[in-house]
Parts: C-alpha cells; sequence; structure tokens
C-alpha cells in the first residue's frame, strides 16, 4: 500500500519550518529539539539498523515533518486535510531476512502518545522479501479509517484478541489484524502472527520475513496533530 525505501537528510530544529509553513496559511508544527528531522516528502534516516521514513505517499496530502532522537523515540507532526484516502505512513522499519521456518522469535514492542482526533490508525506493516503479501496490525484506530478485504473472524494470536480481514490492493494480498481494543503500549509476537498465517490457514508458505515497519497511517489531521513513539524495538533470532 505504500513505498518503502526512500532518502536521507540530517538535522535541524522542526521548529524551522513555521516560517515556511506560515507563509502559506498554515499551521505551524511545534519547534522540537532532535537529532534528526525532515519534511521532505520521503525524508529518511537510518540508525542503529532501523531505518525511519517520512513517507508522504498519498493524494492530497498536507504538509509533515518527521523528527527523531533515536530510532526508538521518534515522532510525525502532520497537517492532512479532512478528506478520505490515506495521506502518508511514517514509520520506522527494522529488516529481519530470514525464513520463517528459520526463525525462532519475532517480537516488537512500542509505547506511543497519539492524538484523539483526527483519521489513522497506529500499526505495524510486514512484508515478505517479494512483496507479496502485506500484513498489518492494527495496534489502535481513531476516525473514519477502515482495512482492505473482508473479515474473517476474530483470534487470538501473538499476544492480542483481533479481527482479521483478507484482501488485496491489486499489486499484493493483504492481511490485517484490527486489535478489538485499542492500545498505546504492548508487545507483539510477531512470529506467531506469520505462522498462524503459514500454518494454521495456509495464506502464505515459507516466505523470507523482510521488513517489520511500525508507525501511523494518517488519513486525515487538520490543523496539525503530534504522533510521538516513546519508545520501540524489534527483536529476532
Amino acid at each position: 500500500m505504500r513505498a518503502t525505501l526512500r532518502r536521507k537528510p540530517r538535522a535541524i530544529l522542526l521548529g524551522l519550518i513555521a516560517s515556511a509553513t506560515a507563509a502559506i496559511g498554515l499551521t505551524a508544527a511545534p519547534a522540537y529539539a532532535a537529532t534528526w528531522a525532515s519534511s521532505a516528502q520521503y525524508g529518511t534516516w537510518s540508525n542503529g539498523g532501523y531505518t525511519l521514513y517520512n513517507d508522504v505517499w498519498g493524494g492530497g496530502a498536507g504538509p509533515q515533518t518527521i523528527w527523531a532522537n533515536s530510532y526508538s523515540n521518534w515522532g510525525v507532526w502532520a497537517n492532512h486535510p479532512n478528506t478520505g484516502g490515506i495521506k502518508s505512513y511514517p514509520n520506522a522499519t527494522r529488516y529481519v531476512g530470514k525464513k520463517l521456518s528459520a526463525l525462532r522469535s519475532v517480537k516488537s514492542s512500542f509505547n506511543v502518545s497519539v492524538p484523539s482526533s483526527g483519521a489513522y490508525e497506529t500499526t505495524y506493516d510486514i512484508w515478505d522479501t517479494n512483496h507479496a503479501y502485506e500484513i498489518m496490525l492494527w495496534m489502535n484506530k481513531t476516525g473514519a479509517v477502515g482495512p482492505l478485504g473482508t473479515s474473517q473472524g476474530n483470534v487470538s494470536v501473538g499476544g492480542s484478541t483481533w479481527t482479521v480481514y483478507k484482501g488485496s490492493n491489486g499489486s499484493n494480498a493483504v492481511f490485517s489484524f484490527v486489535r478489538t481494543s485499542n492500545t498505546n503500549s504492548s508487545t507483539v509476537d510477531v512470529l506467531a502472527v506469520m505462522n498462524w498465517l503459514k500454518n494454521s490457514k495456509h495464506w502464505l508458505g515459507d516466505v523470507t520475513l523482510a521488513e517489520v515497519q511500525f508507525g501511523y497511517e494518517i488519513t486525515s489531521s487538520s490543523g496539525g496533530l503530534n504522533f510521538n513513539t516513546n519508545s520501540f524495538s524489534v527483536s529476532s533470532s
């Protein structure tokens, strides 16, 4: 549903975009002192084996700035209009690169602070190396957003209870796990979810796990909203 390979800038205050956004009548981003920040559409930064992407990929998007002190502590200010369609997926990505059968464990933990308004979901986006399968784990959702496909019922796996949706975006299969209750802090057993898809449902084979991405799929954030990742990590063995 979005591209994953981007570029690379370097570090400033997020507040430096204030004059530019004010000049065109937009709400300015608040000033965060950060190790790195970018308002470029595909701004990219690598740190500690992770890559952060601004990834403003949808049509009709407004301004968005990503900032980071590390791969684990980062956030986004976004001012996307109150219209339909996904505007962006700012995220942190960890590449695994092993077949499911060769993995003993893949787990991820996160803690976020997110707005109570707008339309978005905090979600993992997980890919195989061929990008034939996209597995989304919706940890919370706000506003008029919903997954692709049709409901396949509920399942408890990977540390949460989800409603599972199966569909396609025209380029790849999409399996969306929508948590039955919102959470801003959790540990997810990613390998358990993947093995459930492989062994219990036979919806995918022994694929090679590629990117484990975590971020915010934003549809609207009119007036400017802040999405803060207080901590995030992925471990695999």
